[in-house]
């Protein structure tokens, strides 16, 4: 007798790594495992793991574990996994194969991390996202550049060395300015895969991260704003919070712009459209309004039926008067404590603290990812004159 649907052997996929600032490409390579199978279970590296093969990373073990666990396609996190992943591993959680992107990943020794299962033919290769890395968002916390989200013919446009910071003014944390290095934006980055490459956003993207699913009626309709700029584990408990509101969750991001006015310095590190599909990530997230007004008006709390409008505990920019001015007067508006204090601006300052540390482990990076890419190159020449 043929093997029915109900029948059929669940597919239990295993995808690992550091998951330092989790950003919309880890988002991308764990939907496009979990596409590859029924469930996905993370492994997720800890502290002194990710210090001795790639230098030290930006967030904590523990927040970089509830980080996974937030994003909507994960089914399971293992915490401490092991760098280099071996069969036993994928025994032990029941995974019938292991993937990865089409970037390499190597030991402190130089050794492929997926070798041995790679030998095992238990292992699957996914495209890697182009435009974002932590190698290149750690680089532009470095330089802070404002080239990350330049507007008009120049937004999709790579910025020169002698251009990478504005002003001292626009200085974080009383940095000193320095000779310009290899690093985020700096276009003189050359490693194929974490040097500077521009995110070019599509509406298949944005699809591929939407659930798509509309309120249904009578569900519970919560709004709330922000630029929600290299999203954290703050931003994350705060949804989180903010979902158990009501039913659906709508989160409006700001513009650029709007965010550089009220952020000011070289705000927001990330980009509309990268902001976008990192928010979209998030499990408890519904919808997004793409470059949403700052001032929550009534127009839009009656287009989309918002019951409540949330904020948290930071501070609310009144520089061109109070954007929740009217929810407030509709008895609509409601703070919310999400019980993290965590903010963007935290997250640069612990990389201009360490700078030389982060620095270090960027040009690290870089330099052995040109040398393995060398190397891949010279093998495919070789092989191209012997056959």
């Amino acid at each position: 007798m043929s093997e029915t649907v109900n029948d059929k052997k669940e597919v239990r996929v295993w995808i690992d790594g550091c998951y330092d600032m989790v950003h919309f490409g880890h988002a991308n390579a764990l939907r496009q495992a979990k596409a590859l199978g029924d469930k996905l279970i993370v492994g997720i590296h800890n502290d002194a793991e990710i210090t001795k093969h790639k230098g030290p990373p930006v967030f904590t073990q523990e927040e970089r574990y509830k980080m996974v666990k937030g994003i909507k396609w994960v089914d399971e996190v293992v915490e401490d996994a092991p760098y280099v992943t071996t069969l036993e591993t994928l025994d032990e959680y029941q995974c019938d194969y292991c993937v990865h992107g089409d970037d390499i990943t190597t030991t402190v020794d130089g050794y492929d991390t997926y070798h041995l299962v790679k030998t095992a033919k238990r292992y699957r290769e996914i495209q890697r996202t182009q435009g974002v890395s932590t190698t290149d968002l750690v680089g532009r916390m470095l330089l802070m550049t404002r080239n990350h989200f330049q507007q008009g013919e120049s937004e999709y446009s790579v910025g020169k060395d002698d251009n990478w910071l504005d002003n001292k003014s626009a200085m974080p944390f009383g940095a000193i300015q320095a000779k310009p290095s290899k690093l985020g934006q700096d276009h003189a980055a050359r490693s194929p895969w974490t040097g500077c490459s521009q995110f070019l956003p599509t509406t298949q993207k944005i699809n591929q991260f939407s659930n798509g699913k509309p309120a249904e009626p009578g569900d519970k309709i919560v709004y709330v704003a922000g630029a929600f700029d290299l999203f954290h584990i703050g931003h994350l408990d705060f949804l989180e919070k903010a979902k158990e509101q009501g039913d659906f969750l709508i989160v409006g991001l700001h513009t650029d712009h709007v965010v550089n006015q009220y952020k000011g310095g070289n705000y927001p590190i990330m980009n509309l459209h990268e902001r976008v599909l990192s928010v979209l990530a998030c499990k408890y997230v519904n919808e997004v309004v793409i470059g949403a007004p700052y001032e929550v008006t009534k127009d839009l709390i009656e287009h989309f039926s918002v019951d409540v409008v949330c904020h948290g505990r930071t501070i609310i920019s009144e520089q061109h008067g109070d954007p929740y001015e009217i929810p407030k007067k509709m008895g609509l508006f409601k703070i919310i404590d999400s019980g993290n204090d965590m903010t963007t601006e935290k997250i640069v300052q612990r990389i201009i603290i360490n700078r030389l540390d982060f620095e270090k482990r960027n040009n690290k990076k870089e330099e052995k990812e040109i040398a393995i890419y060398e190397a891949m190159q010279r093998t495919t020449k070789v092989a191209e004159k012997c056959g």
